[in-house]
């Protein structure tokens, strides 16, 4: 799908533009190509006189191929993330290109901050919109985005570890099995290094376009906006890293906390294994068939084994009490 977006007044109109025929209006300062097919591709490199990445050259993680100068254009292609409240969350490679005072963006899926920024360009914008003031947009929707993202792996970290450390308490119910816990991890992990990789790809793409501003002639207070946003994604990174962090060491203490559960039952049967190892062996003396035995005569014999049984049974118990190892 090819979109287009029309200053109109205090607002941006979005366009569909369908057919090879069509044409891209002289006043749009925002085109965005959705999954383009061949036939769009041409039709904006021959309107907007800017070559059009392929889905492949989008993908290539060299930041030569990433960030670059072609023609008067700046190629700068950023990784974003997608589908982050579903449980397949996943990233996707998004190309900007800034041709003068138009911005064209190429995507194949469907971030939230292109969403955002459609609709609310498309209520209110400054009557002097242009390419460059859209892409500051986007970029800062991003970046609020990837913040909330990471705002709601820290609640959900905290439930995690609440789980693991007071379920393992004295009398506490756990509300969660180790299965659910340890998939729940894993999942914030994954999450969380998908923001990682992403911050890093918007932050390579900010420093581009921080040595850019010059010649572009950006004014202050645009130039401004990039520090700051810079400086969003650098403590952003520092946060996703520390979340990394912990999140290995809930890991690491869930890991152990199995660990200590499985050796408190494997200790319950050594313990019985040696409670009862002395009564079977009393019982199997006074199980053998020998002709002269003489408790096999006595009137008490058989309450005596019965009690030698109980007696060497409690022996070793009281004994790993006053070890201490019950």
């Amino acid at each position: 799908m090819l979109f287009v977006h029309v200053p109109r007044g205090k607002s941006l109109e979005r366009r569909t533009i369908e057919g090879t025929d069509a044409d891209v209006p002289e006043g749009a300062v925002w085109i965005d190509l959705v999954t383009p097919t061949p036939q769009e591709d041409k039709l904006v490199e021959r309107h907007v006189g800017v070559a059009v990445p392929t889905r492949e050259e989008m993908q290539e993680i060299e930041v030569s191929s990433r960030l670059y100068v072609e023609n008067g254009a700046r190629y700068m292609t950023a990784t974003m993330m997608c589908q982050a409240d579903t449980a397949t969350p996943k990233t996707t490679p998004v190309t900007f290109i800034l041709a003068g005072h138009r911005l064209v963006t190429v995507r194949y899926d469907e971030p939230r901050p292109f969403t955002l920024i459609s609709n609310k360009l498309g209520r209110l914008c400054p009557a002097t919109i242009n390419g460059e003031g859209v892409m500051m947009e986007l970029l800062d929707a991003a970046i609020d985005r990837l913040a909330d993202i990471l705002e709601r792996i820290g609640g959900e970290v905290d439930l995690v570890s609440r789980d693991i450390f007071e379920g393992a308490s004295a009398g506490a119910e756990r509300t969660r099995s180790y299965n659910d816990i340890l998939k729940s991890i894993g999942r914030r992990g994954d999450l969380t290094s998908k923001v990682r990789e992403a911050l890093v790809s918007i932050g390579r793409l900010l420093l581009f376009l921080a040595n850019e501003a010059e010649s572009l002639r950006w004014p202050k207070d645009t130039r401004l906006q990039l520090q700051s946003m810079q400086r969003d994604v650098v403590s952003l990174s520092d946060h996703a890293t520390y979340l990394s962090n912990k999140i290995t060491f809930l890991l690491d203490a869930m890991l152990g906390v199995v660990s200590i559960e499985q050796n408190n039952i494997i200790k319950i049967f050594s313990i019985a294994a040696v409670v009862l190892m002395p009564p079977t062996l009393v019982g199997t003396v006074y199980g053998m068939n020998f002709k002269h035995m003489p408790e096999l005569d006595w009137s008490f014999g058989y309450p005596i084994a019965l009690g030698l049984m109980l007696i060497s049974a409690i022996l070793p118990l009281l004994f790993f009490k006053w070890r201490k190892w019950l």
